[in-house]
């Protein structure tokens, strides 16, 4: 069985510090869910509430229509994977995944095909010998998920399990779990401070900020159509471009001016927005770099990042803003450069002064 958890209203408090503020999310069964946010933003507490491994101090948290949050964590029917493996040493990899349900009292020939399924479902069947003193970061961490797939639990909680890992081991484990998420029928709950996990891993993103969570979305709702601008800065990379702004509502779209008479039109419908003091914002990938004369506006070429596939341009306007475009990854652009940086208003995006958005009808 698969779980349906409800987080209803949940406050956790650290003394006189609170740092869950009346959060509630529901989440569905067989969906993977990643907390996403900066260190500190509350999400690893939230899981550990989920778990059982912090208390609720105010609010319920229930799975399949049943409160939990008042259930010691082995009632909960779920299993969690930590940043640390938390092996042990003198055990193999065999003997790693079966102590608990051994613990437990589970059939030894129940445990014999649990272990072996999940050997198989991670492609470690070969390494079952092995002590973990004789395996990778990346070996480990398949154990350490493996130890958790034989107890069959509702749901899977994931606390930044490859922060550990070298670069290059990361990106391969990330496409592993990937894979896995597909073979393993459950609620999984992923929590991380890196992007690039969140949108490779999650059918849905809770974006999380000081206490509370800032959006809700699949990964291409965050990053076309972020709700904050915190969420436009920090889902992205190079985060979003950010250009003060006043609004002319002469026409049927609002049109953004800039500094110096530059100016946008950014199929923001008109009559959309109150008055008051906003922010132009707009992609990295959406301001293509011209030659000069040509586009909405003109820098200097600070710095240039050759990704391969194409060129980051950071070009510094004549009011010091600093703009980051794209170019052809064979781009001839060198550093001092004068450049033409084309903004596509159809992809642009308007904040307030809270930092709440608004976008053009493209995105």
């Amino acid at each position: 069985m698969t779980a349906h958890i409800e987080i209803k209203d949940v406050v956790k408090r650290f003394g006189a510090v609170t740092v869950i503020d009346h959060l509630s999310l529901s989440i569905d069964p067989n969906e993977f869910m990643v907390f996403l946010g900066p260190s500190g933003c509350g999400k690893s507490t939230l899981l550990r509430m989920i778990a059982g491994l912090e208390s609720v101090d105010e609010g319920t948290i229930s799975i399949n229509g049943q409160r939990i949050d008042n259930l010691p964590p082995g009632q909960r029917d779920i299993a969690m994977v930590f940043q640390s493996y938390a092996l042990y040493p003198h055990m193999t990899v065999a003997d790693n995944m079966a102590f608990g349900l051994r613990n437990i009292g589970v059939a030894a020939d129940v445990i014999s095909a649990r272990v072996t399924e999940a050997g198989r479902m991670l492609e470690i069947g070969h390494l079952m010998d092995r002590k973990p003193g004789q395996l990778s970061g990346g070996q480990r961490q398949r154990v350490a998920i493996g130890r958790a797939i034989v107890k069959e639990p509702k749901a899977f909680l994931f606390d930044e399990p490859l922060s550990n890992l070298d670069a290059a081991l990361r990106v391969r484990t990330r496409v592993e779990l990937a894979q896995l998420r597909h073979r393993v029928k459950s609620t999984m709950i992923f929590v991380t401070h890196d992007q690039i996990e969140a949108m490779t891993l999650a059918d849905r993103i809770v974006v999380m900020n000081n206490r509370k969570i800032e959006q809700i979305g699949t990964p291409m709702e965050i990053y076309s159509r972020p709700a904050t601008r915190f969420v436009a800065t920090f889902v992205g990379s190079p985060a979003m471009n950010f250009v003060d702004a006043t609004l002319d509502r002469s026409g049927g779209n609002i049109i953004a001016r800039f500094a110096g008479g530059v100016s946008v039109e950014t199929d923001i419908g008109s009559n959309q927005l109150a008055d008051g003091k906003y922010t132009f914002g707009i992609r990295s990938e959406d301001v293509r770099v011209a030659p000069t004369g040509q586009g909405t506006t003109e820098g200097v070429v600070d710095v240039l990042e050759r990704l391969g596939e194409r060129t980051l341009v950071y070009a510094r306007l004549a009011d010091g803003q600093q703009i980051v475009g794209s170019a052809a990854g064979n781009s001839p652009v060198v550093v001092g450069d004068r450049v033409g940086l084309a903004f596509d208003g159809t992809k642009s995006h308007l904040f307030n002064d809270a930092g709440h958005a608004w976008h053009a009808r493209g995105v």
